[in-house]
């Protein structure tokens, strides 16, 4: 598996994903003007996450241009879940932002009614930071749900096996 930044020929697969009715509670979809706007930000990565076969996944992540080093992971999702491939999918997320965003704080939010991804956070050693009560509106749903927010620093990611815990270690993106 590989990290490239996303290309606009990927929006279709991007959208198929974020899409489905099991991640409408979860993940926003957006149009292809917007993702486009994500692939000429200086505050935005849009990677995706491949096999010799293809797209298996997305992430995309907002990077600060203030000098600070903290860096959201925004919006991740695989292609099909359940295969096993979510450890190494967040594995490799978190060591992008680290190495090559060069983070000291990743953090990230999931619905509260997302069991399954709160529980992949706790085990890649993110720490739940907090929950917003009630704060998020989705429309899949038709009502507000709890967000949860959850918090990595570069020192416990290091202490989690840092660069040996990616394997393979992401690739060095050149990216705008």
């Amino acid at each position: 598996m590989r990290l490239r930044p996303a290309l606009s020929t990927d929006f279709g697969f991007i959208r198929s994903v974020a899409g489905r009715a099991e991640y409408a509670p979860f993940i926003t979809d957006e149009d292809e003007a917007a993702l486009s706007g994500y692939q000429t930000s200086p505050a935005a990565r849009l990677l995706i996450w491949q096999d010799d076969h293809g797209p298996r996944g997305f992430a995309l992540y907002a990077v600060p241009q203030d000098g600070a080093a903290v860096v959201e992971l925004r919006r991740l999702a695989l292609d099909q879940a359940g295969r096993g491939e979510g450890a190494g999918f967040l594995r490799a997320m978190i060591g992008y932002a680290f190495q090559d965003l060069a983070a000291q704080r990743l953090w990230l939010d999931a619905s509260g009614e997302n069991a399954r991804a709160q529980a992949a956070y706790l085990r890649a050693g993110f720490v739940l930071e907090g929950r917003l009560r009630q704060h998020w509106y989705r429309p899949a749903l038709g009502r507000v749900v709890d967000l949860m927010i959850y918090g990595m620093m570069r020192n416990e990611w290091q202490a989690r096996g840092g660069l040996a815990s990616c394997s393979p270690p992401p690739p060095s993106l050149h990216l705008p």
